[in-house]
């Protein structure tokens, strides 16, 4: 009988296989090893590579989503603050799973056909956000209180900001001596940092 344990155990597993590993990389017979399980028990679970790959994406890409969603869309709370709360889930987010970004950048190149896999998931999140943020930022620039903005380059230039410095953090490490050498500490200011960024732009 299948348990819910046992079924974490191995995503867990195949998570880090994963991301350390990338999708070619990564060996069914070693996700076992480590969740404890007989090779024959994962198969048992789930059937393919592929789809267990495809769960570990899925959930990844939904926890994202429901993280940044709930930031954005927090009733009540003005627009501007909104944002910033946003920009912060963001990265708490990839603080959280630092080796997603450049497993995900590293499996659209390796493999492009997967890219629709994980575009069309992000696609329906973007949309959703975009509509109603563009709605919001034209209504509080006629109003004369925030800069005009695209909200799809607002977009970018959050997720620019905040996932280049976890892609590139192994190079920019010694670049950048002692502000860098406490990683936690670097990270912190780090996001201080893209939150003004992203503040200045909006605000007049």
């Amino acid at each position: 009988m299948k348990t819910k344990d046992t079924e974490s155990e191995i995503l867990k597993a195949a998570e880090q296989e994963f991301m350390l590993k990338g999708f070619d990389g990564a060996k069914t017979t070693s996700i076992a090893h480590a969740a404890g399980v007989t090779h024959a028990m994962l198969h048992y679970y789930f059937r393919t590579k592929e789809q267990l790959f495809e769960r570990i994406l899925t959930e990844k890409v939904q926890l994202m989503s429901e993280s940044v969603l709930a930031a954005f869309g927090q009733p009540g709370l003005p627009l501007l603050e909104r944002l910033k709360d946003g920009v912060t889930c963001h990265f708490d987010f990839i603080a959280a799973n630092p080796q997603l970004p450049r497993f995900i950048v590293n499996e659209v190149f390796s493999r492009p056909e997967r890219y629709k896999l994980m575009s069309d998931k992000i696609v329906k999140v973007a949309d959703c956000l975009m509509k109603g943020i563009q709605q919001e930022l034209d209504e509080l620039h006629a109003q004369g209180k925030v800069e005009w903005v695209d909200v799809r380059m607002l977009l970018l230039d959050i997720i620019s900001l905040n996932v280049f410095p976890f892609i590139a953090y192994p190079i920019i490490e010694p670049i950048l001596g002692d502000i860098a050498a406490d990683r936690n500490c670097f990270f912190e200011l780090r996001k201080a940092e893209n939150i003004e960024m992203i503040m200045r732009r909006i605000k007049k």
